[in-house]
């Protein structure tokens, strides 16, 4: 059985493979056009070889099927544009993440009695950033939530892990330690 192939075939499967979310495979390829997986998987595989636009893409064969990329010379440009803006904490959130990343598991109280100031917004937006979760409630009246810094925190300040952090008093000095007194 003959198969006819479309005439403007490289720019439709140009188009398949930019819209496609995940690889194209050749069984994709086959039902959309009618025609045999084999000879679809032929016809991808020369296109891969083939395909020039003059530009910063190209195929590759990832996953089982095809995808447009962009060409590896251009991935820091590509990278850091998709990167987004860091979103930059403000000096009472990166205090009241501080307090919770030296004192952790620590309540809302407790971290308003350090600072001094009430703290339910910052921790809300501390939240939010998802560098801080609720880690249970504590023992007492009202059951106040604890929290403590989650995986983003350590990947967004660079560390393996918690015993990475600074000593406290060498990054605080005496302000904070005297202020301990108020968590009893």
């Amino acid at each position: 059985m003959e198969e006819t192939l479309p005439s403007n075939l490289h720019p439709l499967l140009e188009c398949l493979l930019f819209v496609a979310p995940e690889p194209v495979t050749a069984r994709q390829v086959a039902e959309v056009l009618s025609l045999e997986e084999a000879h679809a998987g032929k016809i991808l595989e020369e296109f891969r070889h083939t395909y020039v636009n003059g530009g910063g893409l190209h195929v590759i064969r990832v996953a089982g099927g095809y995808q447009l990329r962009t060409r590896p010379e251009f991935a820091s440009v590509v990278s850091a544009f998709l990167r987004p803006a860091a979103q930059k904490l403000s000096r009472q959130a990166l205090e009241t993440l501080a307090i919770v990343a030296y004192e952790q598991p620590i309540t809302q109280p407790e971290v308003d009695a350090i600072r001094g100031v009430q703290s339910s917004g910052v921790i809300k937006t501390l939240l939010e950033r998802e560098l801080i979760r609720e880690a249970g409630r504590k023992d007492g009246p009202g059951k106040p939530i604890l929290y403590r810094t989650t995986d983003h925190f350590l990947k967004h300040f660079g560390l393996a892990d918690l015993s990475e952090l600074p000593k406290l008093e060498e990054t605080l000095g005496a302000a904070i330690p005297e202020k301990r007194d108020l968590l009893v």
